[in-house]
């Protein structure tokens, strides 16, 4: 189009979840709560790994770091999603919907990475059990870490790049709860055919990438303990599982949102709670729950608290 004769879009219009009040309301509590659980949840976890001298070991500074990714990128949406519940007009100014877009992808990008340095800590730790400290020490999980988080600010700055420069004239309704790439895209301007291929290949790179290689990963490591003693086995293949349970529940909505959309309203909506509120619960929940040392370590925690009181 014409600059002269484009209109400068100032703020978009979410469309939300529902535009029932009564299930507006339903909805504002139950994410609410779900939300104080995805914070209190992982600052326990956070708090419990780096006060406790049982749990400094990679894994767990991994866990950690993980804990702390998974509440950003919750709160990186779901504040917003919640007080818009109780709002009329669901706005978003430029500025915040530009944030919106880089720090999902920044930090979802990052957590991709997290995950496969998380499956590569297994590898080690189950593969090559006598040289793993030797290969996973503070250093190079640090750096592995860090890589993790410069992979991400590059994949969301990628985006933040495209969204600045895409030419916005009306309408300026988004048709969910915060501000997505695929869903700004359609509101430009401009054809969008090439754009949405380009978005779509590159996200698909990141997103195909890791999730092959956390499957390769974890196949490679159940093969391997299957042919060591049964006790070795069942513990491996608990720890695992849940990891292999949050990397499906995390990647399966990216790939059908990102790489290989379908284009179902409803459908993406679904898709985009399930890796932006339930995705960060599974860390307190499933990685915790059934771990015994985290278990221990918050029973130690609480004993700081009450054992003086008992003795006095």
């Amino acid at each position: 189009m014409d600059g002269g004769n484009r209109s400068v879009v100032s703020e978009f219009i979410l469309q939300g979840l529902s535009h029932s009040k009564n299930i507006q309301v339903l909805l504002f509590v139950i994410f609410l709560m779900l939300y104080l659980f995805i914070v209190s949840g992982n600052i326990v976890i956070l708090t419990l790994i780096t006060t406790d001298p049982h749990l400094h070991s990679p894994m767990y500074f991994l866990l950690a770091n993980l804990s702390f990714v998974d509440m950003c990128l919750s709160s990186n949406i779901t504040p917003k999603m919640i007080t818009d519940f109780l709002r009329e007009n669901k706005t978003i100014s430029f500025a915040g919907c530009m944030s919106q877009v880089f720090f999902t992808h920044c930090i979802a990008g990052g957590e991709m990475i997290l995950l496969v340095v998380m499956a590569y800590d297994r590898y080690v730790a189950i593969c090559k059990p006598l040289h793993y400290f030797t290969i996973m020490n503070l250093k190079r999980c640090t750096g592995l870490v860090l890589t993790s988080w410069t992979i991400g600010f590059i994949h969301g700055i990628s985006y933040l790049v495209v969204f600045v420069h895409l030419p916005f004239c009306g309408p300026k309704e988004i048709d969910s709860f915060f501000c997505d790439m695929p869903l700004i895209i359609k509101l430009a301007c401009m054809d969008s055919h090439n754009l949405n291929t380009l978005m779509n290949a590159e996200c698909g790179v990141v997103v195909v990438t890791c999730f092959s290689l956390l499957l390769i990963s974890y196949t490679y490591i159940l093969v391997t303990v299957s042919k060591s003693s049964k006790a070795g086995a069942s513990k491996a293949l608990s720890t695992c599982s849940a990891h292999i349970t949050v990397v499906m529940i995390f990647f399966v909505p990216c790939i059908f949102i990102y790489v290989w959309p379908l284009s179902i309203t409803w459908f993406d909506k679904f898709l985009a709670v399930f890796y932006s509120v339930i995705t960060p619960l599974l860390n307190p929940t499933i990685y915790t729950l059934r771990n015994k040392e985290i278990k221990n370590a918050m029973k130690r925690f609480i004993g700081k608290f009450l054992g003086p009181k008992r003795n006095s």
